[in-house]
């Protein structure tokens, strides 16, 4: 199970944030053990007396510090992980186990005990708990035996696990092997227009103590993860260029790994390396993205930098923030706000003073808003965020592994459920075509309204891509799925106000085609349901919205439909057009359909993601040879080609025209959308007359 509640009593808050020795959580430990109380809440609400040890008084790191990474050898290799002492330690035991087979690794099960008792001897540190494995094993009490340095050298740890009746059933041996719970290899490239963050002092503006100077690496170095860089920092020459859009930064992300899967670091598959790019904006304004798409999961991320604030220290604060964010969605961190779409999902936490958090969305006890959460907000990840971090099951965490919040779909039966009480004074739809031909993008219509002449605040973005909404696809038979995009968009936004004057929004969204791949690949019918995550955490869910996906009425039908179902060509729709070089065999097939069949009515998708793409620059990040093993890279530049848009997008707006409401035709949102493309790419070819 990817996910775990860490919000049971006594688990949820690591210890407050100074270096603890161990035998002070040991004895803060009996103590809570006695009073039947979680440990940091005795911290925090019951201090030991002044003159204990255990008062909280700042004490110097014991010489003899037992957390950290433990390895074994041999052909069962353990990576065991002890967390009890050291700067905010959780109170927990973990371990990821492999198997050598020959000259191959290979990943077995993971354990992790989130309630233990813990015993510190003058010789040795002992930890005991029943443990929570991946896969379920004979022995499931764990018992870890640490045998102290002598001030000059690391302690040793024996792991032990014990079945129900105490008999041994394994045993490993583990040398320490670093300070930190996991290490991971960063590669980070930037546009030449764009100075990439190095640092923050937390003390520019009045925040929490402790003031630090923080990197990205500092930043995830507190949270117990070493960060080494890797790699080749390259530059890449963008001057004169406009922004990026999901399909220049989808081939960006493939050409990467395309190149360093040979690499000894890079691996198209799990591992521990990860790039983020630094550039200067997204067309559509967002912060960042996290990547995600097919074969490779949570293994990148990109940061923009326009919108980030103009003065100084803010920018620069918010910069950090920005990569710290990011990337913590490639460890497979959701929104604080979000939490209840994991697995098994968690309360939203609005309140958390977490880099996983948006400062707009922050809902404190007294205050709430981006001022109060940067006057409270430490620089730190909140308590579960922590315990994944450290303690999360190895393919949990671990970049390339489970996809970016897998398991959502058991959340998803709950959306076709309608609330007890709703005071929300929000109304969501979908609407729309409720028929679609065999291989035809569903693009369902979706409007937020206020109901009556009640004001409310929303946050503007209705697509699934931004994270405030989600769409569950009831397919025949029954299973129930969440529509999960490509690419994750972190969206900042301020919400605004509904009234008489504005009184609903708008958005269409291609759900066809996802993380999952085809959510509408066979005939038959489906249902879709929404629900709208507000800014105050209210869950506003929607109408049921029946759909069918008719059967091919003749060969032709039937070969339109092949021709539209391919990954690649799912992901040219996802993405409104790409020329990326990765996703040739789906333009081919696309390409088919307009020519070979360019009297089929679905052949209007075709046309519109052509014109869309030809409408626009594409930009191509490619590498060349600069002698060794060095590679240089350059930006290739393809302008607009109107006398190829224009007629595909004119061809598209008319016979979506003709067809109304029919397969075949365009949603009205979408249909709007590419007529004010067309209208721009005339003006800007020099025919006004066309583009009125």
């Amino acid at each position: 199970m990817p996910w775990h509640d860490f919000t049971q009593a006594g688990t949820a808050a690591p210890l407050p944030d100074r270096e603890w020795r161990v035998e002070e959580v040991a004895r803060l430990a009996t103590l809570a053990a006695e009073r039947k109380v979680p440990v940091h809440r005795l911290v925090r609400e019951e201090p030991p007396p002044a003159d204990s040890a255990a008062a909280g008084e700042a004490a110097e790191p014991a010489p003899d510090r037992v957390s950290g990474l433990y390895r074994s050898d041999g052909e069962v290799q353990v990576h065991l992980r002890v967390d009890v002492d050291g700067r905010r330690p959780t109170l927990r035991v973990s371990a990821d186990v492999f198997e050598q087979t020959g000259a191959t690794l290979h990943y077995r099960n993971s354990f992790r005990v989130d309630q233990l008792t813990l015993d510190a001897r003058p010789d040795e540190v002992v930890v005991e708990g029943d443990g929570t494995f991946q896969s379920p094993v004979d022995a499931p009490r764990v018992r870890v035996t640490l045998r102290r340095g002598n001030g000059d050298g690391h302690p040793s740890a024996r792991l032990e696990l014990l079945t129900p009746g105490g008999e041994l059933g394994a045993a490993y041996d583990c040398a320490f092997a670093s300070d930190h719970f996991r290490a991971i290899t960063l590669e980070v490239d930037q546009v030449a227009s764009v100075t990439p963050f190095t640092e923050y002092d937390t003390a520019s503006v009045p925040a929490p103590e402790p003031a630090r100077v923080l990197s990205i690496a500092r930043a995830y170095e507190e949270a117990g993860i070493e960060v080494r860089m890797g790699g080749q920092s390259n530059v890449v020459p963008d001057e004169g260029v406009g922004a990026w859009s999901d399909a220049e930064l989808h081939d960006a992300m493939l050409t990467h790994f395309s190149l360093q899967r040979h690499d000894a670091a890079w691996y198209d598959a799990e591992g521990w390396s990860v790039w983020l790019l630094h550039a200067r904006r997204h067309e559509k304004g967002y912060g960042g993205i996290m990547f995600d798409q097919d074969g490779r999961q949570r293994q990148g991320c990109a940061v923009f930098h326009d919108g980030m604030g103009e003065t100084e220290p803010g920018r620069t604060r918010y910069q950090l923030y920005t990569c710290v964010h990011e990337l913590g969605h490639c460890f497979n961190l959701y929104h604080s706000f979000a939490k209840n779409r994991m697995r098994p999902p968690q309360p939203n936490r609005h309140d958390a003073l977490s880099w996983m958090n948006y400062p707009t969305r922050y809902q404190g006890a007294q205050e709430s808003g981006p001022e109060a959460f940067w006057r409270s907000f430490a620089f730190d990840f909140d308590g579960p965020e922590l315990v994944h971090l450290r303690h999360g099951f190895y393919r949990d965490v671990v970049f390339g592994g489970a996809p970016f919040g897998e398991g959502a779909a058991l959340e998803a039966e709950t959306l076709f459920t309608d609330p007890v009480e709703d005071r929300s004074g929000l109304r969501l739809e979908l609407r729309g075509r409720t028929t679609y031909d065999f291989g035809e993008p569903v693009v369902p219509e979706i409007k937020l309204s206020i109901q009556g002449d009640q004001k409310r605040q929303v946050i503007p973005h209705l697509h699934p891509n931004a994270g405030y909404l989600q769409i569950a696809i009831r397919r025949p038979g029954g299973v129930v799925s969440v529509y999960r995009p490509l690419i994750e968009h972190c969206v900042v936004s301020e919400p605004v106000s509904l009234n008489a004057l504005r009184p609903a929004l708008y958005e269409s969204a291609f759900i066809s085609y996802g993380k999952d791949g085809a959510y509408f690949g066979s005939p038959g019918m489906y249902q879709l349901r929404a629900v709208y995550l507000g800014p105050d955490g209210s869950q506003v869910v929607s109408n049921t919205l029946p759909v069918r996906v008719r059967t091919p009425l003749s060969q032709e039908d039937d070969r339109v439909a092949e021709l539209y179902l391919g990954d690649e060509q799912g992901q040219i729709f996802y993405l409104q057009g790409s020329e990326s070089d990765h996703l040739r065999r789906g333009n081919d097939a696309l390409e088919t359909v307009m020519t070979e069949h360019s009297d089929h009515r679905l052949a209007t998708y075709a046309r519109m993601v052509h014109g869309h793409a030809r409408s626009r620059e594409f930009k191509r990040i490619r590498f060349q040879d600069a002698g060794g093993e060095r590679r240089v890279p350059r930006l290739e530049v393809r302008p607009p080609v109107p006398e190829e848009s224009i007629p595909a997008l004119r061809a598209s707006v008319q016979r979506s025209m003709e067809l109304r409401d029919q397969p075949g035709a365009l949603d009205n949102i979408t249909l709007g959308e590419t007529s004010l493309r067309l209208a721009h790419t005339c003006a800007a070819a020099g025919d006004r007359a066309a583009a009125l």
